[in-house]
């Protein structure tokens, strides 16, 4: 099969088209022809090894042998390990795995799955695990949002904040969402019942507005973030393209600022790690197919060109997600 791989850390550039086996299969893994695929940050971050904190999981020098980059999935099942249950050949899943996406087939755990929506295509069922996932245990589980809260959703218009927007809304919160002058009608029409264009208006002017805010830029410190938060107000941390690039530890050095600072103020500072699963999953299936959840496609790319795709994303200016066809 045909998979992208990289055996030094850089640009875009460094990924090479090679035929490669195809994966074995464990127990609780299917095998899945993958239909289309979505770049993340998280991507690139590993290609590039930046910040140099991935190195310690994938290669300190270079990256090991026989790794492809990639999350993000959608296709058909061709093969199931002999312990999976409720998933069968011929199912039509999206989902996510560590690695491995940007190939032909990819061996995924069964709980890392959900069946694809009839309605949706697989460009658009791709585009949703990590950024919708990332977005949803943000709010829930970490800000633990409520109905009738103002929420402030900044990067509304990326991966990740065109899905919080929206879910921001379906728990009930009154939502503001943060973007450049020419996104305002696209988080105007996801659900957002105010929008502030960055270009004309700082956000952490607002004192003491906001019962929680997502961060999914990362190109502000803490003391501001928290400025148009109300004194018991949460700040959520998400990152993005912005934060820390070329650092040792990227996001994770804001990330620990924050973990130092919550004991110390009134103020919950939180950050988000987001955890795959297909409970999550077949809950966002479900809004999408109640037409409460629509992932927004910036643009596709064909699987030949995965290097110009990362390379877009990378510029921090795409409009929802970017996706992959095979």
């Amino acid at each position: 099969m045909k998979a992208w791989s990289w055996d030094r850390y850089g640009p875009p550039d460094v990924l090479t088209l090679k035929d490669v086996d195809e994966p074995a299969i464990g127990p609780d893994e299917v095998l899945v022809r993958t239909r289309a695929a979505s770049v993340n940050p998280y991507d690139w971050r590993h290609v590039a090894a930046d910040p140099k904190l991935v190195r310690l999981s994938i290669g300190l020098r270079r990256p090991r042998p026989g790794l492809v980059p990639g999350a993000d999935l959608a296709g058909v099942i061709e093969r199931v390990g002999a312990g999976v249950t409720g998933l069968s050949v011929g199912d039509e899943v999206f989902g996510e795995v560590r690695l491995g996406s940007f190939a032909e087939r990819v061996a995924v755990p069964q709980n890392r799955l959900a069946v694809k929506p009839a309605g949706l295509t697989f460009e658009q069922a791709a585009s949703v695990s990590m950024s919708a996932h990332t977005a949803l245990q943000g709010l829930r589980d970490v800000g633990r949002v409520s109905a009738g809260q103002r929420v402030l959703v900044n990067g509304a218009s990326g991966g990740v904040g065109t899905f919080a927007v929206q879910l921001a809304k379906t728990f009930g919160a009154e939502v503001t969402g943060v973007c450049s002058t020419r996104n305002i009608e696209l988080v105007r029409s996801l659900g957002a019942d105010h929008v502030m264009d960055y270009t004309r208006e700082n956000f952490t002017e607002r004192k003491g507005r906001y019962d929680l805010l997502m961060d999914n830029v990362g190109n502000r410190s803490l003391a501001r973030l928290r400025r148009p938060l109300t004194s018991r107000g949460t700040l959520v941390i998400v990152g993005g393209i912005d934060s820390g690039r070329g650092a040792l530890l990227g996001p994770a050095a804001q990330v620990l600022l924050g973990a130092l600072a919550s004991p110390f103020v009134s103020q919950r500072v939180r950050t988000v790690h987001w955890k795959p699963n297909s409970e999550d999953l077949r809950l966002l299936a479900e809004l999408m197919e109640e037409g409460r959840l629509t992932p927004v496609i910036d643009r596709t790319y064909p699987f030949d060109q995965i290097p110009d795709a990362l390379r877009y994303l990378e510029r921090g200016h795409a409009r929802g997600k970017v996706v992959i066809t095979f």
